[in-house]
């Protein structure tokens, strides 16, 4: 009996040991899980303080702006820490949600960001004061400035700052648009802090230079209990606000758009953002030059320098700044999954609206669930693991818009021109059978590749073939079970490109079915490929990921850094794919699909054969 018990206390402690692993590893890239708040100790000190100035931001209607924090300790140290708070009072006494302790901590809350306070003041331990510039962001509430001693797992409190606020912190902020479910549909949602008690939430649009419309938005929130675990529901919680979408409709074709969101109030007056402008989708099928950009895995980042650990998803600014230069040149984007890396710090989601607000208040921005959106035991989910830090896919599907019949089932079609996207949720089980793969099947089978020619799959977890090395070490050189499950549909209806994220670097194959290339050829194809390139986009800014030593026969171009795909549909007959690096801009791996339609089905739908030379 005592053997017995011995060894169920063994087994209970190699569990917990296995769970505690697996959160800090599913965790690590997200810089305010190494913050242990909830251990904070207050420790005020009569000559520590910290002040804030301006103290009210955004009087020119920005939504952005820079604040200067000084600060003063007289026992300075280089553990000490400047933590940004909001809403300002963030001292609690109880923890509501999943903290339930006898003597709750003092502080249940992380700050929204960090820095060290020496981090632009090499001389602070020996003069005990300091200055940081930070940048702050409409979010809905104030804030406040926090001086901490002890470190950041042993945090203790010193000093408090003064409160700052933005003139009008409910405005209608970062607008992204999404491509509705018709081609000549086109949807706006944005964030703000009006629930419909007090304001109606309307969007002000038309053709550029002619008369516009008002049109209704409907409007979205979620609760703390909406999240499935920690630290969703506890430090990392903070008031989303109120996220609202508006349908644009009976577009016409590959026209100029003005728009801006708003909110009409009790009182009849308006509450307005800056006016945006887009271009609407062509035709389906349209012969028009159509650029769309792909990558998967690019996070956020601080322009401060703050949340920072060893400059990680840093280059997510960098693949930011290359976007918006290339916009001109961009009809839509998509982001095929892990997004922001909130991994359940809610606050992120707003700081990663607002890094994109460039380029998704004026094309198109799809994204896709990812690993670290949607990952949580129990919820649902494909996948057992704690990678969304307990939000399980809320956040995403509400502050984003996708044409999908079910938000929570996150996979869809898109039309753009003469482009076919099917897009799948690799957090839901797509084996054959299921549900999705049904819906993958019929997204496939039904474009008519006389109209739309180039399709293109795409998906968050590498579902098809991949060498880097977590990959090859299982033998698997892609997702287990994934290509197994897929392969005989993108090869019986010529899925022409499948791309990928998850693996955090590049990677393009040559036209492959069952690992076999079948073609010879590296840069421009012509005729039928007779097998789909696949092709791994995950450099979008997130810790690269290493390649395996051995690479395979079917891949042919392999690159360890951070960049994204761009496809430039030139007619019905001609294909431009092109690999841009996010340090420069330029173009580092391209190839050429050239071909006529009766290339593309050289046989009826339903009767190709299952094999190809390649097997």
């Amino acid at each position: 009996m005592r053997d017995e018990q011995a060894l169920a206390i063994l087994v209970t402690f190699v569990l917990l040991a296995l769970a505690a692993f697996q959160e800090v590893k599913s965790h690590k890239d997200q810089p305010l899980s190494g913050i242990a708040i909830h251990k904070t100790t207050f420790n005020l000190i009569e000559k520590a303080y910290v002040k804030a100035s301006p103290t009210v931001l955004g009087s020119n209607v920005q939504h952005s702006e820079m604040v200067l924090v000084e600060y003063s300790s007289p026992k300075p140290s280089d553990d000490d820490w400047i933590g940004v708070f909001s809403p300002a009072d963030f001292n609690a006494s109880a923890c509501p949600g999943d903290n339930k302790m006898v003597n709750p901590p003092q502080l249940c809350s992380a700050p929204i960001k960090f820095q060290y306070a020496n981090y632009s003041n090499t001389r602070y331990n020996n003069t005990g004061f300091g200055s940081l510039k930070l940048q702050l962001i409409n979010q809905r509430s104030d804030f406040s400035f926090a001086l901490f001693s002890g470190g950041l797992l042993n945090p203790k409190l010193e000093a408090v700052s003064n409160k700052v606020s933005f003139e009008n912190p409910n405005a209608p902020v970062y607008p992204r648009l999404a491509l509705g479910k018709e081609w000549d549909e086109m949807t706006v949602t944005w964030t703000s802090g009006y629930g419909i008690n007090i304001a109606e939430p309307v969007v002000e649009w038309g053709v550029k230079g002619r008369e516009r419309k008002l049109s209704p938005a409907g409007t979205l929130t979620f609760q703390r209990n909406s999240m499935c675990g920690a630290p969703a529901r506890t430090v990392g919680w903070r008031d989303p606000g109120y996220i609202h979408t508006a349908f644009l409709k009976e577009l016409w074709p590959n026209s100029k758009y003005t728009y801006r969101v708003g909110h009409r109030l009790s009182n009849g007056a308006f509450v307005w953002s800056k006016e945006y402008q887009f271009k609407s989708s062509p035709f389906p099928g349209q012969n028009s030059l159509q650029h769309v950009v792909i990558f998967g895995d690019m996070g956020k980042a601080e322009v401060d320098g703050s949340n920072e650990y060893n400059d990680f998803q840093r280059a997510s600014l960098n693949t930011t700044k290359q976007l918006i230069k290339d916009l001109k040149k961009t009809d839509a984007v998509f982001h095929i999954g892990d997004i922001c890396y909130a991994n359940g710090y809610l606050s992120q989601w707003d700081q990663f609206t607002a890094q994109i607000e460039p380029i998704a208040s004026t094309v198109p921005y799809m994204i896709a669930s990812g690993n670290h959106e949607r990952d949580w035991p129990n919820s649902g989910s494909f996948y057992q693991n704690l990678d969304s830090g307990g939000e399980c896919g809320v956040p995403a599907e509400t502050m984003f818009y996708v044409p999908a019949q079910n938000r929570a089932k996150f996979w869809y079609s898109s039309d753009y021109g003469m482009f076919r996207f099917c897009v799948a949720d690799t957090e839901h089980d797509w084996r054959e059978g299921t549900e999705q793969y049904n819906f993958i099947e019929h997204c496939l089978a039904s474009v008519d590749r006389k109209k739309q020619p180039w399709l293109i799959f795409l998906a968050h977890r590498v579902l098809g073939y991949s060498s880097t090395s977590f990959y090859a070490e299982e033998g698997s050189f892609g997702e287990p079970m994934g290509r197994d499950s897929l392969q005989k549909l993108w090869q019986k209806y010529k899925v022409d490109i499948a791309i990928y994220g998850h693996a955090h670097n590049y990677e393009r194959t040559c036209p492959v079915y069952q690992s076999v290339c079948t073609s010879n050829e590296k840069s421009n194809y012509k005729g039928p490929l007779n097998g789909t390139i696949h092709v791994v986009a995950g450099g979008g800014g997130a810790g690269l990921a290493e390649f395996s030593e051995l690479q395979p026969n079917w891949s042919l171009f392999r690159d360890y850094d951070y960049g994204f795909v761009k496809l430039t549909a030139i007619d019905y007959s001609n294909l431009l794919f092109e690999y841009k690096k996010s340090s420069d801009g330029r173009v580092h791996d391209s190839f050429k699909i050239s071909r006529d339609y009766s290339d593309v089905l050289a046989c009826a739908v339903d009767s190709c054969p299952a094999t190809t030379l390649a097997s």
